[in-house]
């Protein structure tokens, strides 16, 4: 179980990498759009869906570092004042709801993406991306989230990790 969170955890913060990368691409071609439009009186084309396509990507294929992190906006008023037993339980329900949700998820988007891939779908700007490319970081994404909420509630379950990462009684 243990190489199973280690190696969730490398993907997850490999894919964190990709992410930051994307996001820092998608800011380089902005600025290479600005100068394109404004400084040499050109059209863009492939640009805003370059840039559309990467800032979704990002939120997608970021998302189990993030939740790895434990990044994510947290509502814990109820888990702080809880007892510890209770708060584990509430803490074991919520991984299974949400690694419910992921997977179900996982499995609509990487359908999703099968049909773009099987009528090789394009974007309907002047591009004409193939569309299989930008909707693979959809079931990526949620498929590795999928994996990271796994190993969370493998270390939630193993008692490796505290509930919602509250040790102790109670925190005031």
């Amino acid at each position: 179980m243990d190489t199973f969170v280690r190696v969730v955890r490398f993907i997850s913060q490999l894919f964190g990498a990709v992410a930051a990368a994307l996001i820092a691409a998608s800011v380089f071609v902005v600025c290479q759009m600005v100068f394109v439009r404004y400084v040499l009186n050109q059209t863009t084309i492939w640009q805003t869906d370059f840039i559309i396509y990467s800032l979704v990507g990002a939120t997608f294929i970021g998302s189990p570092y993030v939740l790895m992190l434990r990044g994510h906006v947290n509502v814990d008023v109820l888990p702080i004042y809880a007892g510890p037993r209770l708060r584990w339980w509430l803490a074991l329900f919520a991984a299974g709801v949400t690694l419910a949700f992921c997977a179900v998820m996982a499995v609509l988007t990487f359908q999703f993406w099968l049909e773009a891939w099987e009528n090789k779908w394009v974007s309907d700007t002047m591009w004409r991306a193939r569309l299989w490319i930008p909707y693979s970081a959809l079931p990526v994404g949620m498929g590795l989230l999928t994996l990271q909420c796994l190993a969370d509630l493998a270390g939630l379950v193993s008692g490796r990790e505290p509930p919602f990462g509250i040790s102790g009684t109670h925190r005031t």
